[in-house]
């Protein structure tokens, strides 16, 4: 870790920011808050320049929050931040405070104190591309939209089920366009009953629904309907008038989104192809190994770029939380799963892993194995995983492609 003059301490709030200084003897030099505004974080750093009366590259900065305005402004003014796990800071905290006092002045104290003094506990901050930052935003937009689109299809499941439960047979996936289409043309059995089979066959057509035929969707939709109280039907039909409109909206944006997921990603390969690095791009390594597609392949860039760079076994499965914790106490072990982990990232390279035991012999026979153990689908599926970010990491270092028959070659003696 780089020596600095100076500790600054910011302990991050909605309203306010709590500072404060200490030299490299740890006298405080002083602390104030400041407002979350433009011209409070701006004042922010005057005043830590002013105080120091030393330039941005003496001050190392110490904060909770790896993100937001004030790292953003901060950074810009070319002081050098570093991040903290909340856990530590805590620990950090009751080194001075064994009865478990906490303020915001302590807090900020604390962080430009353990910054001085345990240095390597933190993570440095460093700029990031414009790239990184637009697909990490994006791929956020594409998880939170999948959520809206899950909620509504529950939604509508719902409602059909109540009054329409024929119609549930034809599609179970209520979010593709032409289910919707067809709910329009046909939002009621009785409806349904006067619908030709020509216009259904268009609908399918146009929408190039080929496992079904026109007279299949009749046949199912023209099934004896439910016998309901007055009322039942048209309140049903109100609802999903309103879910349907929604759902139109948010397949929209997911698509939007996975569109610029896409031309973000290139971008990302494309600055690393100027870069002029010889051997594959990162991109191009990373989308060649089994089970990652799109929005894996965005997360990993997006959440885990840092650790991608530098290649960090350890850090990147410490992040997607595949690696276990082990406690040990005299003749007592207890291996237990990790919890402190990146939720995005944990739930990409499930993902990742699970696809992967489908389309990977070598991961679906460690699966296999795992389960024949004892281990539970979760837990197995964490080791795979585990093992797919050792092979990422190795092939980004020798910047090689998957080769899925690599394994396989006999080695001479």
């Amino acid at each position: 870790m780089a020596r600095f003059a100076y500790f600054a301490g910011i302990d991050w709030g909605s309203e306010t920011h709590q500072v404060c200084v200490v030299d490299s003897d740890g006298q405080t030099l002083g602390e104030r808050a400041f407002g979350h505004s433009g011209a409070g974080l701006a004042e922010m750093a005057d005043w830590l320049l002013t105080t120091t009366n030393a330039q941005p590259h003496d001050i190392g900065v110490a904060i909770e929050v790896p993100h937001g305005p004030v790292v953003e402004t901060l950074m810009e003014r070319g002081f050098t931040l570093h991040a903290v796990n909340p856990k530590q800071l805590d620990r950090f905290r009751d080194r001075w405070s064994p009865a478990g006092a906490k303020d915001d002045r302590r807090d900020a104290w604390t962080l430009a104190d353990a910054l001085r003094t345990d240095g390597q506990a933190f993570r440095r901050l460093d700029p990031q591309a414009p790239e990184i930052v637009e697909l990490r935003e994006w791929s956020r937009i594409a998880s939170d939209l999948s959520r809206d689109q899950t909620r509504l299809v529950n939604r509508a499941r719902q409602q059909l089920w109540r009054y329409y439960p024929q119609f549930l047979k034809l599609e179970s996936n209520l979010a593709r366009p032409w289910v919707r289409e067809l709910w329009n043309l046909a939002s009621t059995p009785e409806k349904a009953r006067r619908i030709r089979a020509r216009t259904v066959a268009s609908l399918l057509k146009r929408h190039r629904v080929r496992r079904i035929s026109a007279e299949d969707v009749l046949e199912r939709l023209r099934e004896p309907a439910v016998s309901l109280a007055p009322g039942t039907t048209q309140a049903a039909v109100a609802h999903l008038q309103v879910v349907w409109s929604q759902l139109a909206l948010t397949n929209q944006q997911l698509t939007r989104a996975y569109r610029e997921m896409d031309r973000l990603t290139a971008a990302v390969s494309g600055s690393e192809e100027e870069s002029g690095t010889p051997g594959q791009r990162d991109v191009d390594i990373l989308k060649s190994l089994p089970g990652i597609g799109r929005i894996v392949l965005a997360t990993l860039l997006a959440e885990a770029h840092d650790a991608v760079s530098r290649r960090d076994y350890q850090a990147l499965r410490c992040l997607c939380g595949v690696a276990p914790v082990t406690r040990r106490s005299g003749k007592s072990v207890i291996v237990v799963r990790r919890l402190a982990a990146h939720n995005r990232l944990q739930d990409a390279v499930y993902h990742w892993a699970a696809v992967a035991t489908q389309h990977d012999a070598i991961s679906k026979a460690k699966y296999a194995a795992l389960r024949a153990r004892g281990h539970r689908h979760a837990r197995a599926l964490r080791s795979v995983a585990d093992r797919l970010l050792k092979v990422a990491c190795a092939m980004l270092e020798n910047r090689t492609l998957f080769d899925p028959g690599l394994k396989r070659q006999v080695r001479p003696a």
